[in-house]
């Protein structure tokens, strides 16, 4: 969760001071030129002191840097903002705090537990479970914690549980009040446990050993009924999803991923970039004139096609006078994208479906301009050509394999901790086989079309899904099933 003046602020960045608890998705509204410093994480970094961060910060600004400390939560919550922001202020270093989402209100949404309520809690507060060890002034008022007319929400208190919870209850705070212990609010990995005040030391500490980051609720409204938790009813919840696609391409999958519950990894597989050498495609652009037919399999030949088209100083009237076929409604969108219509696009989106939808335009005698990738299939120029059309192919970007795996994804697949790994194009399998091997079969494979499933199975990696419908909401719904 985060606010769209904090979007904004990433995006004019050029340098981004993060803590490691801040979901990882959140760093992709960031410019691809800033520079990201983890400020460490337990037991794989070392962690930043108080000191570290405050001086990193005014070394950065003080260079003219613009520096965002990205926080998870709200920076105002027992997060230090008043030391980063006195140094910033005594340094005359101008600066401004962005408001957060804390663990506490997103509890309330996520987990189906209001903070308040018309009758049950018309007051809240925040505490912490774990206080400065050089504090000298008067320590918490559990006497008046346990008085409390409302609930009572306790961040960083795992380690402490059972002092702060031995502390109520001897000033009189029933041990049998609802609790809800909540780890990774609004996370795909969510854990709710719902007990009671006497119970919660016990469920934190024994063999369990739930890991920070832990917010507490007590109070009558922690007893409501669990089935208002929306988040954990979402049919991927708690499955993790591996998305393969080029870096340029995932974000539409992704994002579908997400919205039903899973959390997402992106590992991948190819890599899209525009040709070296763009003499061919631009020599081609200067004769469209020449074809009946402009054929597009994929949206990126739609992307690079009229963008060059673009940048060498033409316009989509270049295309007067062509029909535009397209492989399925992606890639007519993309096309749509550009004020252009599509003139064919065949019941099934694959390649056999888009040539046999041509033939049935007489394809004998016509001339087809397909548009493609440095590499794939040829069973649409085949396909053409017996039906007697003139076929010429174009490419327009560069497809090649990604050569090395991100080791953090490898050893979240050994670990057995990724169910699902999407498979959207043979070119992809390919690569997988190439750079995961066996490891391929530690996870259930996701195929978007009964191609790449047979290209998985000729590489002896079967499919364990199939999409019914070729496109990303497909893949997500056979996976969801």
């Amino acid at each position: 969760m985060i606010t769209l003046q904090a979007i904004q602020c990433l995006a004019r960045a050029d340098v981004i001071l993060y803590d490691y608890l801040v979901n990882p998705q959140i760093l992709d509204y960031a410019s691809a030129t800033a520079e990201k410093i983890c400020l460490g994480k337990h037991g794989h970094s070392r962690i930043w002191t108080q000191e570290q961060i405050n001086q990193r910060i005014v070394e950065l600004a003080s260079a003219g840097k613009t520096v965002v400390r990205l926080k998870g939560g709200d920076p105002s919550m027992f997060a230090h903002v008043a030391d980063e922001s006195e140094v910033l202020a005594r340094e005359g270093i101008p600066f401004e705090v962005i408001p957060g989402i804390t663990a506490a209100l997103a509890a309330g949404s996520c987990v189906g537990v209001p903070l308040t309520h018309r009758r049950l809690a018309s007051a809240v507060a925040f505490v912490t479970g774990q206080e400065d060890p050089d504090k000298t002034d008067p320590a918490l008022d559990y006497d008046g914690l346990a008085r409390f007319p409302g609930t009572l929400v306790f961040y960083m208190g795992v380690t402490t549980a059972a002092v702060w919870t031995e502390a109520l209850m001897a000033a009189g705070k029933p041990a049998e009040t609802p609790a809800v212990i909540v780890r990774r609010v609004s996370c795909p990995d969510q854990e709710v446990i719902r007990c009671c005040l006497g119970e919660v030391a016990s469920q934190v500490t024994t063999d369990k050993k739930i890991r920070p980051p832990v917010i507490v609720i007590l109070g009558e409204v922690a007893g409501l009924e669990e089935d208002l938790c929306w988040l954990q009813q979402r049919p991927l919840f708690g499955k993790t999803v591996l998305v393969t696609r080029a870096a340029s391409q995932s974000m539409e999958l992704v994002q579908q991923c997400v919205e039903h519950g899973a959390r997402v990894l992106v590992q991948p597989a190819i890599e899209i970039s525009a040709l070296e050498d763009n003499s061919q495609l631009d020599a081609m652009l200067g004769n469209l004139d020449q074809f009946d037919w402009l054929v597009f399999s994929s949206r990126n030949g739609v992307h690079f096609l009229v963008d060059r088209l673009l940048q060498t100083g033409k316009d989509v009237r270049a295309l007067a006078g062509l029909q535009l076929a397209a492989i399925g409604p992606g890639t007519s969108q993309a096309l749509a994208g550009y004020h252009l219509g599509t003139d064919l696009q065949p019941a099934e989106y694959r390649a056999e479906a888009l040539a046999e939808a041509l033939e049935s335009e007489a394809a004998s005698g016509k001339r087809f301009l397909l548009v493609r990738a440095s590499r794939g299939r040829e069973v649409l120029a085949e396909m053409l050509r017996d039906a007697g059309g003139d076929v010429q192919q174009l490419a327009v970007y560069q497809s090649t394999d990604v050569e090395q795996l991100d080791p953090s994804v490898v050893e979240e697949l050994e670990a057995g901790k990724i169910d699902w790994i999407t498979v959207t194009s043979s070119a992809i399998a390919h690569s997988l086989v190439t750079l995961l091997g066996d490891k391929l079969s530690m996870a259930s494979l996701a195929s978007i079309s009964p191609l790449t499933s047979s290209t998985l199975k000729e590489l002896g990696y079967p499919a364990t899904a199939e999409a019914e419908t070729y496109t990303m909401a497909g893949l997500v719904k056979t996976i969801c099933r």
